[in-house]
Protein backbone atom coordinates (compact mmCIF):
# COMPACT_ATOMS: atom_id res chain seq x y z
CA UNK A 1 0.00 0.00 0.00
CA UNK A 2 1.55 3.41 -0.97
CA UNK A 3 2.39 5.66 1.97
CA UNK A 4 0.20 8.54 0.72
CA UNK A 5 -3.04 6.56 0.45
CA UNK A 6 -5.76 8.06 2.65
CA UNK A 7 -7.40 5.98 5.40
CA UNK A 8 -10.62 5.95 3.37
CA UNK A 9 -8.88 4.51 0.32
CA UNK A 10 -7.17 1.98 2.58
CA UNK A 11 -10.55 0.72 3.81
CA UNK A 12 -11.87 0.56 0.24
CA UNK A 13 -8.82 -1.47 -0.71
CA UNK A 14 -9.58 -3.89 2.13
CA UNK A 15 -13.13 -4.34 0.81
CA UNK A 16 -11.91 -4.88 -2.76
CA UNK A 17 -9.38 -7.41 -1.54
CA UNK A 18 -12.09 -9.34 0.31
CA UNK A 19 -14.30 -9.58 -2.79
CA UNK A 20 -11.34 -10.79 -4.81
CA UNK A 21 -10.10 -13.26 -2.21
CA UNK A 22 -12.09 -16.25 -3.49
CA UNK A 23 -13.36 -16.96 0.04
CA UNK A 24 -16.93 -18.08 0.77
CA UNK A 25 -19.31 -15.23 -0.15
CA UNK A 26 -21.18 -15.40 3.18
CA UNK A 27 -17.97 -15.00 5.15
CA UNK A 28 -16.81 -12.19 2.88
CA UNK A 29 -20.04 -10.20 3.16
CA UNK A 30 -19.98 -10.40 6.96
CA UNK A 31 -16.56 -8.75 6.99
CA UNK A 32 -17.56 -6.23 4.35
CA UNK A 33 -20.59 -5.22 6.42
CA UNK A 34 -18.30 -4.37 9.34
CA UNK A 35 -15.90 -2.49 7.11
CA UNK A 36 -18.77 -0.50 5.57
CA UNK A 37 -19.51 1.29 8.84
CA UNK A 38 -15.83 2.07 9.23
CA UNK A 39 -15.61 3.33 5.65
CA UNK A 40 -18.47 5.79 5.88
CA UNK A 41 -17.42 7.21 9.24
CA UNK A 42 -13.85 7.64 8.03
CA UNK A 43 -15.13 9.33 4.89
CA UNK A 44 -17.29 11.73 6.92
CA UNK A 45 -14.26 12.74 8.97
CA UNK A 46 -12.22 13.39 5.85
CA UNK A 47 -15.08 15.20 4.11
CA UNK A 48 -15.45 17.52 7.07
CA UNK A 49 -11.83 18.58 6.76
CA UNK A 50 -12.14 18.98 2.99
CA UNK A 51 -15.23 21.17 3.35
CA UNK A 52 -13.63 23.23 6.13
CA UNK A 53 -10.34 23.82 4.26
CA UNK A 54 -12.03 24.26 0.90
CA UNK A 55 -9.76 21.81 -0.93
CA UNK A 56 -9.34 18.10 -1.32
CA UNK A 57 -6.93 15.64 0.25
CA UNK A 58 -3.34 15.95 -1.02
CA UNK A 59 -4.36 19.05 -3.01
CA UNK A 60 -2.09 22.08 -3.38
CA UNK A 61 -4.83 24.28 -4.82
CA UNK A 62 -4.99 27.88 -3.63
CA UNK A 63 -7.99 29.29 -1.86
CA UNK A 64 -10.03 28.25 1.13
CA UNK A 65 -8.85 28.49 4.74
CA UNK A 66 -5.24 28.66 5.77
CA UNK A 67 -3.75 25.45 7.08
CA UNK A 68 -2.60 22.01 6.00
CA UNK A 69 -3.39 18.43 6.88
CA UNK A 70 -0.93 16.99 9.34
CA UNK A 71 -1.42 13.25 9.53
CA UNK A 72 -3.95 11.36 11.62
CA UNK A 73 -4.66 10.42 15.21
CA UNK A 74 -6.51 7.41 16.55
CA UNK A 75 -10.23 7.59 17.32
CA UNK A 76 -12.80 4.97 18.37
CA UNK A 77 -16.53 5.41 17.67
CA UNK A 78 -19.23 3.18 19.13
CA UNK A 79 -21.69 1.65 16.65
CA UNK A 80 -24.30 -1.10 16.74
CA UNK A 81 -21.71 -3.34 15.09
CA UNK A 82 -19.28 -2.67 17.95
CA UNK A 83 -16.39 -0.20 18.35
CA UNK A 84 -14.99 1.17 15.08
CA UNK A 85 -11.37 2.30 14.94
CA UNK A 86 -10.92 5.46 12.84
CA UNK A 87 -8.11 7.81 11.88
CA UNK A 88 -8.92 11.41 12.88
CA UNK A 89 -7.39 14.00 10.48
CA UNK A 90 -5.07 16.57 12.09
CA UNK A 91 -4.43 20.13 10.90
CA UNK A 92 -1.63 22.65 11.38
CA UNK A 93 -0.99 26.31 10.63
CA UNK A 94 -4.68 27.17 10.84
CA UNK A 95 -5.95 30.65 11.76
CA UNK A 96 -8.84 29.15 13.76
CA UNK A 97 -9.48 25.85 15.49
CA UNK A 98 -11.21 23.06 13.57
CA UNK A 99 -13.87 21.08 15.44
CA UNK A 100 -15.33 17.91 13.95
CA UNK A 101 -19.09 17.64 13.94
CA UNK A 102 -19.02 13.86 13.60
CA UNK A 103 -20.07 13.26 17.19
CA UNK A 104 -22.40 16.23 17.38
CA UNK A 105 -25.06 18.02 15.39
CA UNK A 106 -24.99 18.94 11.75
CA UNK A 107 -23.21 15.93 10.38
CA UNK A 108 -22.25 16.29 6.72
CA UNK A 109 -24.83 14.53 4.56
CA UNK A 110 -22.44 13.44 1.85
CA UNK A 111 -22.25 10.74 -0.78
CA UNK A 112 -20.38 8.43 1.63
CA UNK A 113 -23.37 8.50 4.00
CA UNK A 114 -25.61 7.52 1.14
CA UNK A 115 -23.14 4.80 0.20
CA UNK A 116 -23.47 3.37 3.71
CA UNK A 117 -27.25 3.31 3.41
CA UNK A 118 -26.99 1.39 0.13
CA UNK A 119 -24.38 -0.97 1.54
CA UNK A 120 -26.39 -1.68 4.67
CA UNK A 121 -29.65 -2.12 2.73
CA UNK A 122 -28.03 -4.61 0.36
CA UNK A 123 -26.72 -6.60 3.31
CA UNK A 124 -30.12 -7.03 4.88
CA UNK A 125 -30.72 -4.02 7.13
CA UNK A 126 -34.12 -2.36 6.97
CA UNK A 127 -34.52 1.40 6.66
CA UNK A 128 -35.21 1.54 10.41
CA UNK A 129 -32.05 -0.45 11.15
CA UNK A 130 -30.01 1.95 9.03
CA UNK A 131 -31.44 4.99 10.83
CA UNK A 132 -30.63 3.40 14.20
CA UNK A 133 -27.07 2.61 13.12
CA UNK A 134 -26.38 6.19 12.10
CA UNK A 135 -28.14 7.63 15.15
CA UNK A 136 -26.04 5.59 17.58
CA UNK A 137 -22.81 6.25 15.74
CA UNK A 138 -23.32 9.94 15.00
CA UNK A 139 -25.89 11.12 17.52
CA UNK A 140 -29.68 11.41 17.22
CA UNK A 141 -29.45 14.70 15.35
CA UNK A 142 -27.33 13.08 12.68
CA UNK A 143 -29.65 10.27 11.65
CA UNK A 144 -30.90 10.32 8.07
CA UNK A 145 -34.56 11.06 7.66
CA UNK A 146 -36.94 8.43 6.34
CA UNK A 147 -37.26 10.38 3.11
CA UNK A 148 -33.49 10.51 2.65
CA UNK A 149 -33.04 6.81 3.39
CA UNK A 150 -35.86 5.99 0.97
CA UNK A 151 -34.33 8.22 -1.68
CA UNK A 152 -30.98 6.47 -1.36
CA UNK A 153 -32.58 3.03 -1.61
CA UNK A 154 -34.50 4.26 -4.66
CA UNK A 155 -31.15 5.03 -6.28
CA UNK A 156 -30.25 1.36 -5.98
CA UNK A 157 -33.53 0.43 -7.64
CA UNK A 158 -32.78 2.88 -10.45
CA UNK A 159 -29.42 1.17 -10.98
CA UNK A 160 -31.23 -2.16 -11.20
CA UNK A 161 -33.72 -0.82 -13.76
CA UNK A 162 -30.80 0.38 -15.89
CA UNK A 163 -29.21 -3.06 -15.61
CA UNK A 164 -32.42 -4.79 -16.70
CA UNK A 165 -32.62 -2.78 -19.89
CA UNK A 166 -28.93 -2.82 -20.80
CA UNK A 167 -27.93 -3.70 -24.37
CA UNK A 168 -26.25 -7.12 -24.71
CA UNK A 169 -25.44 -6.97 -28.42
CA UNK A 170 -21.74 -6.40 -27.68
CA UNK A 171 -21.59 -9.41 -25.31
CA UNK A 172 -20.33 -12.61 -26.94
CA UNK A 173 -20.41 -15.63 -24.65
CA UNK A 174 -18.73 -18.97 -24.67
CA UNK A 175 -20.61 -20.15 -21.58
CA UNK A 176 -24.05 -19.24 -20.19
CA UNK A 177 -25.13 -20.31 -16.68
CA UNK A 178 -28.82 -20.37 -15.70
CA UNK A 179 -30.34 -20.95 -12.26
CA UNK A 180 -33.28 -19.97 -10.09
CA UNK A 181 -33.93 -19.66 -6.36
CA UNK A 182 -37.16 -19.15 -4.46
CA UNK A 183 -38.00 -16.14 -2.27
CA UNK A 184 -41.20 -14.89 -0.64
CA UNK A 185 -41.91 -11.61 -2.38
CA UNK A 186 -45.74 -11.33 -2.25
CA UNK A 187 -47.86 -11.26 0.91
CA UNK A 188 -49.73 -14.49 1.53
CA UNK A 189 -48.09 -16.26 -1.41
CA UNK A 190 -45.70 -19.16 -1.58
CA UNK A 191 -42.04 -18.60 -2.37
CA UNK A 192 -41.49 -17.76 -6.04
CA UNK A 193 -38.36 -18.14 -8.17
CA UNK A 194 -35.96 -15.42 -9.16
CA UNK A 195 -34.30 -16.41 -12.45
CA UNK A 196 -30.66 -15.49 -13.00
CA UNK A 197 -28.25 -15.64 -15.94
CA UNK A 198 -24.56 -14.97 -15.99
CA UNK A 199 -21.92 -15.86 -18.53
CA UNK A 200 -18.25 -16.05 -19.41
CA UNK A 201 -17.28 -14.04 -22.46
CA UNK A 202 -14.94 -15.01 -25.28
CA UNK A 203 -12.26 -13.09 -23.36
CA UNK A 204 -12.78 -15.25 -20.28
CA UNK A 205 -14.50 -12.54 -18.26
CA UNK A 206 -17.54 -13.25 -16.07
CA UNK A 207 -20.59 -11.04 -16.61
CA UNK A 208 -23.96 -10.87 -14.83
CA UNK A 209 -26.70 -10.71 -17.49
CA UNK A 210 -30.21 -10.88 -16.03
CA UNK A 211 -32.20 -11.12 -12.79
CA UNK A 212 -35.96 -11.53 -13.29
CA UNK A 213 -39.04 -12.92 -11.49
CA UNK A 214 -40.34 -16.24 -12.72
CA UNK A 215 -43.69 -16.93 -11.06
CA UNK A 216 -42.66 -20.57 -11.42
CA UNK A 217 -39.91 -22.50 -13.18
CA UNK A 218 -42.13 -23.66 -16.03
CA UNK A 219 -41.18 -23.81 -19.69
CA UNK A 220 -43.08 -20.57 -20.34
CA UNK A 221 -41.27 -18.72 -17.54
CA UNK A 222 -37.80 -19.77 -18.72
CA UNK A 223 -38.67 -19.30 -22.39
CA UNK A 224 -39.75 -15.74 -21.70
CA UNK A 225 -36.58 -15.15 -19.72
CA UNK A 226 -34.38 -16.39 -22.60
CA UNK A 227 -36.43 -14.44 -25.15
CA UNK A 228 -35.74 -11.27 -23.17
CA UNK A 229 -32.00 -11.96 -23.32
CA UNK A 230 -32.28 -12.43 -27.07
CA UNK A 231 -34.36 -9.25 -27.45
CA UNK A 232 -31.61 -7.36 -25.61
CA UNK A 233 -29.16 -8.56 -28.25
CA UNK A 234 -27.53 -11.62 -26.65
CA UNK A 235 -26.25 -14.16 -29.19
CA UNK A 236 -26.34 -17.93 -28.50
CA UNK A 237 -23.43 -19.18 -26.38
CA UNK A 238 -21.46 -22.33 -27.07
CA UNK A 239 -22.62 -24.05 -23.89
CA UNK A 240 -25.57 -23.54 -21.55
CA UNK A 241 -25.13 -24.89 -18.01
CA UNK A 242 -28.20 -25.49 -15.84
CA UNK A 243 -29.85 -27.84 -13.38
CA UNK A 244 -32.34 -30.49 -14.45
CA UNK A 245 -35.64 -28.58 -14.17
CA UNK A 246 -37.79 -29.84 -17.03
CA UNK A 247 -39.11 -26.41 -17.96
CA UNK A 248 -35.61 -24.95 -18.05
CA UNK A 249 -34.24 -27.79 -20.19
CA UNK A 250 -37.14 -27.48 -22.63
CA UNK A 251 -36.68 -23.73 -22.94
CA UNK A 252 -32.92 -24.03 -23.54
CA UNK A 253 -33.37 -26.67 -26.23
CA UNK A 254 -36.04 -24.56 -27.94
CA UNK A 255 -34.67 -21.03 -27.59
CA UNK A 256 -30.96 -21.86 -27.83
CA UNK A 257 -31.09 -24.91 -30.07
CA UNK A 258 -27.66 -24.30 -31.59
CA UNK A 259 -25.93 -24.33 -28.19
CA UNK A 260 -24.74 -27.44 -26.37
CA UNK A 261 -26.33 -28.13 -22.98
CA UNK A 262 -24.51 -29.20 -19.82
CA UNK A 263 -26.47 -30.53 -16.86
CA UNK A 264 -25.02 -29.33 -13.55
CA UNK A 265 -23.06 -32.26 -12.11
CA UNK A 266 -23.42 -31.01 -8.54
CA UNK A 267 -27.21 -31.10 -8.83
CA UNK A 268 -27.13 -34.50 -10.51
CA UNK A 269 -24.84 -35.89 -7.79
CA UNK A 270 -27.30 -34.69 -5.15
CA UNK A 271 -30.15 -36.34 -7.05
CA UNK A 272 -28.30 -39.66 -7.16
CA UNK A 273 -27.24 -39.60 -3.50
CA UNK A 274 -30.79 -38.77 -2.40
CA UNK A 275 -31.73 -42.31 -3.50
CA UNK A 276 -28.97 -44.00 -1.47
CA UNK A 277 -28.86 -44.86 2.28
CA UNK A 278 -26.83 -42.39 4.34
CA UNK A 279 -24.22 -44.97 5.24
CA UNK A 280 -23.28 -45.55 1.57
CA UNK A 281 -23.40 -41.98 0.28
CA UNK A 282 -19.69 -41.26 0.67
CA UNK A 283 -18.88 -44.34 -1.39
CA UNK A 284 -21.27 -43.51 -4.22
CA UNK A 285 -20.30 -39.84 -4.18
CA UNK A 286 -16.66 -40.79 -4.76
CA UNK A 287 -17.71 -43.22 -7.52
CA UNK A 288 -19.84 -40.52 -9.17
CA UNK A 289 -17.05 -37.92 -9.35
CA UNK A 290 -14.54 -40.54 -10.50
CA UNK A 291 -16.59 -40.80 -13.70
CA UNK A 292 -15.85 -37.19 -14.67
CA UNK A 293 -12.36 -36.70 -13.20
CA UNK A 294 -10.65 -38.13 -16.24
CA UNK A 295 -6.96 -39.13 -16.27
CA UNK A 296 -4.38 -36.65 -17.52
CA UNK A 297 -3.62 -36.92 -21.19
CA UNK A 298 -7.17 -37.38 -22.44
CA UNK A 299 -7.82 -34.74 -25.09
CA UNK A 300 -11.07 -32.75 -25.04
CA UNK A 301 -13.70 -33.87 -27.52
CA UNK A 302 -15.45 -37.06 -28.48
CA UNK A 303 -12.80 -39.29 -26.89
CA UNK A 304 -13.17 -37.62 -23.51
CA UNK A 305 -16.96 -37.83 -23.73
CA UNK A 306 -16.78 -41.53 -24.63
CA UNK A 307 -14.49 -42.19 -21.66
CA UNK A 308 -16.95 -40.52 -19.27
CA UNK A 309 -19.91 -42.34 -20.83
CA UNK A 310 -18.04 -45.62 -20.31
CA UNK A 311 -17.61 -44.59 -16.68
CA UNK A 312 -21.36 -44.05 -16.39
CA UNK A 313 -21.92 -47.55 -17.76
CA UNK A 314 -19.45 -48.94 -15.24
CA UNK A 315 -21.23 -47.16 -12.37
CA UNK A 316 -24.53 -48.63 -13.60
CA UNK A 317 -23.17 -52.18 -13.74
CA UNK A 318 -21.63 -51.85 -10.29
CA UNK A 319 -24.69 -50.51 -8.45
CA UNK A 320 -27.70 -51.61 -10.53
CA UNK A 321 -28.69 -54.50 -8.28
CA UNK A 322 -28.25 -52.57 -5.00
CA UNK A 323 -29.46 -49.10 -5.94
CA UNK A 324 -31.55 -49.27 -9.13
CA UNK A 325 -33.26 -45.91 -8.43
CA UNK A 326 -29.89 -44.15 -8.13
CA UNK A 327 -28.68 -45.75 -11.36
CA UNK A 328 -31.87 -44.79 -13.19
CA UNK A 329 -31.36 -41.21 -12.03
CA UNK A 330 -27.79 -41.14 -13.33
CA UNK A 331 -28.73 -42.60 -16.72
CA UNK A 332 -31.48 -40.04 -17.30
CA UNK A 333 -30.28 -37.23 -19.59
CA UNK A 334 -26.82 -38.80 -19.55
CA UNK A 335 -25.59 -37.11 -22.73
CA UNK A 336 -25.89 -33.70 -21.08
CA UNK A 337 -23.60 -34.82 -18.26
CA UNK A 338 -20.58 -34.94 -20.56
CA UNK A 339 -21.12 -31.90 -22.82
CA UNK A 340 -18.44 -29.94 -20.97
CA UNK A 341 -15.83 -32.45 -22.15
CA UNK A 342 -16.13 -31.01 -25.66
CA UNK A 343 -14.43 -27.88 -24.34
CA UNK A 344 -10.85 -27.10 -23.25
CA UNK A 345 -9.71 -29.25 -20.33
CA UNK A 346 -8.60 -26.12 -18.46
CA UNK A 347 -12.29 -25.12 -18.26
CA UNK A 348 -13.84 -28.46 -17.31
CA UNK A 349 -14.08 -27.97 -13.55
CA UNK A 350 -15.65 -24.52 -13.91
CA UNK A 351 -18.25 -25.24 -16.60
CA UNK A 352 -19.69 -28.51 -15.31
CA UNK A 353 -21.85 -26.95 -12.57
CA UNK A 354 -23.71 -23.79 -11.53
CA UNK A 355 -22.10 -23.50 -8.09
CA UNK A 356 -21.21 -19.83 -8.42
CA UNK A 357 -24.84 -18.73 -8.54
CA UNK A 358 -25.83 -21.35 -5.96
CA UNK A 359 -23.41 -20.01 -3.35
CA UNK A 360 -24.49 -16.42 -3.93
CA UNK A 361 -28.16 -17.42 -3.76
CA UNK A 362 -27.42 -19.02 -0.40
CA UNK A 363 -26.02 -15.75 0.89
CA UNK A 364 -29.00 -13.85 -0.47
CA UNK A 365 -31.43 -16.19 1.31
CA UNK A 366 -29.47 -15.66 4.52
CA UNK A 367 -29.76 -11.90 4.08
CA UNK A 368 -33.50 -12.21 3.52
CA UNK A 369 -33.80 -14.24 6.73
CA UNK A 370 -32.07 -11.39 8.59
CA UNK A 371 -34.56 -8.88 7.18
CA UNK A 372 -37.48 -11.08 8.17
CA UNK A 373 -39.62 -9.73 5.37
CA UNK A 374 -39.50 -8.42 1.82
CA UNK A 375 -41.83 -5.52 1.01
CA UNK A 376 -42.54 -6.83 -2.47
CA UNK A 377 -41.30 -8.04 -5.81
CA UNK A 378 -39.26 -4.91 -6.58
CA UNK A 379 -37.36 -5.05 -3.29
CA UNK A 380 -36.70 -8.77 -3.64
CA UNK A 381 -35.34 -8.48 -7.16
CA UNK A 382 -33.22 -5.46 -6.29
CA UNK A 383 -31.75 -7.21 -3.27
CA UNK A 384 -30.89 -10.34 -5.26
CA UNK A 385 -29.39 -8.24 -8.05
CA UNK A 386 -27.40 -6.05 -5.66
CA UNK A 387 -25.82 -9.01 -3.88
CA UNK A 388 -25.03 -10.73 -7.20
CA UNK A 389 -23.73 -7.49 -8.73
CA UNK A 390 -21.36 -6.81 -5.84
CA UNK A 391 -20.32 -10.45 -5.58
CA UNK A 392 -19.60 -10.57 -9.32
CA UNK A 393 -16.73 -8.13 -8.76
CA UNK A 394 -14.87 -11.00 -7.10
CA UNK A 395 -15.81 -13.74 -9.56
CA UNK A 396 -12.82 -15.28 -11.30
CA UNK A 397 -12.80 -15.58 -15.05
CA UNK A 398 -11.37 -18.43 -17.12
CA UNK A 399 -7.90 -18.84 -18.57
CA UNK A 400 -7.72 -18.26 -22.31
CA UNK A 401 -4.63 -19.04 -24.40
CA UNK A 402 -4.33 -18.71 -28.19
CA UNK A 403 -4.83 -22.47 -28.50
CA UNK A 404 -7.97 -22.38 -26.33
CA UNK A 405 -9.34 -19.43 -28.29
CA UNK A 406 -8.77 -21.27 -31.60
CA UNK A 407 -10.48 -24.41 -30.32
CA UNK A 408 -13.53 -22.45 -29.16
CA UNK A 409 -13.69 -20.50 -32.42
CA UNK A 410 -13.73 -23.77 -34.36
CA UNK A 411 -16.47 -25.13 -32.13
CA UNK A 412 -18.46 -21.95 -32.67
CA UNK A 413 -18.29 -22.47 -36.44
CA UNK A 414 -19.48 -26.06 -36.02
CA UNK A 415 -22.43 -25.13 -33.80
CA UNK A 416 -23.60 -21.77 -35.13
CA UNK A 417 -22.48 -21.82 -38.77
CA UNK A 418 -23.29 -25.34 -40.06
CA UNK A 419 -22.88 -26.21 -43.72
CA UNK A 420 -25.69 -24.82 -45.87
CA UNK A 421 -26.46 -28.28 -47.20
CA UNK A 422 -27.25 -29.55 -43.71
CA UNK A 423 -30.84 -28.51 -43.06
CA UNK A 424 -31.29 -30.64 -39.95
CA UNK A 425 -30.50 -29.81 -36.34
CA UNK A 426 -27.45 -31.73 -35.11
CA UNK A 427 -28.14 -34.90 -33.16
CA UNK A 428 -27.05 -33.60 -29.76
CA UNK A 429 -26.98 -37.02 -28.11
CA UNK A 430 -24.73 -38.53 -30.80
CA UNK A 431 -22.51 -35.45 -30.98
CA UNK A 432 -21.82 -35.32 -27.26
CA UNK A 433 -21.72 -38.92 -26.21
CA UNK A 434 -20.83 -40.98 -29.21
Amino acid sequence: MPARVSPTEAVRAEIDELFGSGRDIAEVLEEVMRLSARLVLQQVLEDEVTAWLGRGWNSRAEGGRAGQRNGYGDLTVKTTAGPVALRRPKLRNTAEAFASQLLGKGVVRSEPLEALVISAWVRGLSDRDIEALLAEALGPEAALSKSTASRVCARLRDEFDTFRGSDLSDVELDYLFLDGSHFKMHDGSRAEPVLVAYGVTTLGRPVLLAVEPGGDESYDAWAGFLEDLTDRGLRPPLLVVSDGAAGLIGAVETKMASSLRQRCLVHRCRNVLAKVPAGRRDELKAAFWAIFDLPDGIEPGQGAARAAQAGIDGFARRYQSEFPAAVKCLLADRAALTAHLRFPAEHWRRIRHTNLIERTFGETRRRVKVIGRLPGEASCLTLVWAVLDRASGGWRGLTYTPAIARALTELRHQLHQPARTNTHQPDRTVTIAA
